[in-house]
């Protein structure tokens, strides 16, 4: 899945919707500290009245939200898996109410090994969701949802709970102050902890080998819950990427580098997400880094760029995320440090940026086509060389 796909689905959830239609919701609470399942039920979504649709309908959003590989990941199953996390939510999607219910509980299980620090409520929703298998036409009369691809799927959220407000609350009719005391918790539908949705749906196809999972923060994914419960294949996060790429080409140009030639790698990969964007997100094996640097006007050779990957990955053969790498090319700022101040500058602006010495002293210096402004005010242009 990429980022449209997500917001594809993300945005059809919402109640009276008749391209998404949620059947089912499953709800379980978990006390603190336990790896017991304390209360569970299953009813139909349309039964919960439409402040409480509109509660989960927000929650569901939210763990559907944030960027691919910083806090959503696509995870491949691992074959041959004990209690296969595929097999179970596989066979959840094919059975009806109490089977699906059934595999449901399996999957809590798989959850609940390690106790939680606060008492949790894990929700499912079974539904289906319907995607036009063309864009509306207005010169003809046939609607474009007449044909629809269908995909059921399973959404899982997992939500802690708050400790119920005290509050001093005044009684109109008896005219007196009074100490209101709840007791039960009150379960945050705001902020969901994680969750995941199975199967994966890419374009038109709905791909039951991968599970899409929301880490908790970005870029920190919940390794012990991606390995043991949905038993998904190891990832690297979007930074982690980054890190690597910075050290394969320290390690093969060394760790100085113009901001020009920097300018021109960013260009290059960019290049190629923009050219696959309507494909899978592109990767870049060591051929592909090579291949980069030299349009960039380095002079490196191939097997140094492939030890390189050895070195860094233990494994010559790994691909990294081209979107991961480039910060978000035409709309995120990356950042020139130094001791007296940091610069934010796009991407494609590094070409401007030259360190050069002026009077013995290192200087930044960058390429401007108008007057700068500082505040408001411009500033006063100074001849080079005067004091």
């Amino acid at each position: 899945m990429d980022k449209k796909d997500v917001a594809n689905i993300r945005k059809q959830l919402k109640t009276d919707n008749d391209l998404l239609r949620i059947s089912d919701i499953f709800t379980v609470y978990i006390m603190k500290e336990s790896t017991d399942i304390y209360h569970y039920q299953r009813q139909p979504f349309e039964m919960l009245d439409s402040d409480q649709q509109e509660l989960f309908m927000n929650n569901f959003k939210k763990v559907l939200t944030g960027q691919m590989n910083e806090k959503l990941f696509e995870l491949k199953f691992k074959r041959d898996a004990e209690s296969s996390s595929q097999l179970i939510l596989h066979k959840g999607l094919l059975g009806e109410g109490e089977d699906w219910q059934e595999q449901m509980l399996q999957m809590t299980e798989k959850m609940i090994q390690n106790p939680f620090e606060k008492d949790i409520v894990i929700t499912f929703i079974r539904g289906e969701y319907m995607k036009p298998t063309r864009k509306r036409s207005e010169e003809s009369e046939e609607s474009s949802r007449d044909t629809v691809y269908s995909h059921p799927f399973t959404l899982c959220t997992v939500n802690k709970t708050e400790e119920p407000k005290k509050e001093i609350q005044f009684d109109y009719v008896e005219k007196e102050f009074k100490y209101k005391v709840e007791v039960d918790p009150v379960i945050d539908l705001k902020n969901p902890m994680t969750g995941f949705l199975f199967p994966c749906i890419t374009n038109h196809a709905s791909d039951v080998n991968h599970v899409l999972y929301a880490a908790p923060k970005a870029n920190e994914p919940d390794f012990h819950f991606i390995e043991e419960v949905l038993n998904g294949e190891e990832i690297m996060t979007a930074q982690e990427d980054k890190a690597v790429f910075e050290e394969v080409i320290k390690s093969v140009v060394g760790d100085r580098l113009s901001p020009s030639t920097l300018a021109k790698v960013y260009s290059e990969i960019n290049t190629t997400i923009e050219e696959n964007e309507e494909d899978e997100p592109p990767k870049l094996d060591y051929k592909d880094v090579e291949r980069v640097l030299t349009n960039s006007g380095e002079k490196v050779e191939g097997d140094k760029v492939k030890e390189a990957f050895q070195l860094i990955t233990d494994n010559e053969g790994y691909e990294l995320k081209a979107g991961s790498i480039v910060p978000k090319y035409k709309t995120k700022s990356i950042k020139i440090q130094t001791m007296i101040a940091n610069i934010s500058i796009s991407p494609q602006d590094l070409q401007y940026v030259r360190q050069v010495n002026y009077k013995g002293k290192r200087c930044i210096m960058i390429e401007i086509e108008e007057d700068a402004e500082i505040d408001g005010f411009k500033m006063l242009p100074e001849a080079f060389g005067e004091e």
